[in-house]
């Protein structure tokens, strides 16, 4: 084994650890996952991700020099607590600092989406459709919308820890009021969320987005139809915003709704009506890794 590299993915429900043989392929040492129980508090979460690492070396015998960690929120780099974390008990923690001393070693955390991005861009679609891009993006669009931002393959978290957060930039007045305070963010339009939200509305009728998506295509539902294409319209216009301003080579949609077929066509030819430019040239593409995009990334921290 050259260089194995560890890693944890700390979700809501479950803390997921991988080895890796090394940084540069996928082959799996082993991998495993154990309950959050978020709901016991945040001392039991940290005692969970030890319990991890800890079946991690009885499995293989390995005894890991530091550990890559993807988290539901983000560490303060000017506070080193955790914020924006939607697994609440985690705000407000000193995260780092805390599993540093269980574990003795060096401790590297992202925020999840930065970790889909970075797997992605170095391990994932990227490497399998440009060598060496400047600038990629990561979008998850599901419950709610992040992303994250890999500059000539290293991650861009900013001076805030907030770079790539574009699911709360503002995008249309239309979205209404969001629990960041603010109002018409990205995050609640075009979001899974969002989007079920706007169709029962239009329709009086509750319908996961995948089954809107199916009556849209049918021609049977106009306000399937009016939903997916206030999707398409503001997919064109928030993506439009992100390449005006970091220009990435690639673009790649993770989420529930990424899966959309259709944004890769017709949401790309909406991004192009709003563009600063004559035409586009950055590339979409569909994540590779899909569920393991988390915890590899954090591995590749």
């Amino acid at each position: 084994m050259s260089n194995p590299i560890w890693g944890i993915d700390l979700g809501g429900t479950k803390v997921e650890g991988v080895i890796l043989k090394d940084a540069e392929n996928l082959e799996v040492i082993e991998r495993l996952r154990v309950p959050t129980e978020s709901e016991k508090g945040y001392k039991h979460i940290v005692h969970q991700i030890g319990k991890c690492v800890s079946l991690l070396q009885e499995k293989t015998s390995l005894i890991p020099a530091k550990l890559g960690i993807g988290t539901p929120g983000v560490l303060d780099p000017i506070l080193h607590t955790m914020k924006n974390c939607n697994t609440t008990v985690l705000n407000g923690q000193p995260l780092k600092k805390d599993l540093e001393e269980l574990f003795g070693f060096e401790i590297n955390m992202a925020n999840d989406a930065n970790c889909f991005a970075y797997a992605e861009a170095k391990l994932g679609a990227v490497r399998d459709h440009l060598e060496n891009p400047e600038v990629v993006f990561g979008v998850i669009m599901g419950t709610g919308v992040g992303g994250g931002i890999v500059v000539n393959e290293k991650l861009l978290t900013g001076r805030q820890g907030i770079a790539g957060e574009w699911g709360h930039i503002f995008l249309d007045d239309s979205g209404g009021p969001c629990y960041c305070g603010n109002i018409g963010c990205v995050e609640k339009i075009i979001s899974g969320t969002a989007l079920e939200k706007y169709y029962q509305e239009q329709s009086g009728e509750r319908r996961r987005l995948k089954e809107i998506v199916d009556r849209h295509k049918q021609g049977i539902d106009k306000a399937a139809s009016k939903t997916i294409e206030r999707l398409i319209h503001f997919f064109g216009k928030g993506l439009a915003n992100v390449i005006d301003i970091i220009d990435p080579a690639a673009i790649v949609l993770g989420g529930g709704v990424g899966n959309i077929d259709l944004l890769y066509t017709e949401g790309v030819e909406s991004v192009k009506k709003f563009v600063f430019n004559n035409r586009l040239d950055t590339i979409f593409l569909r994540p590779k890794l899909g569920d393991s995009a988390g915890v590899f990334g954090a591995a590749l921290l």
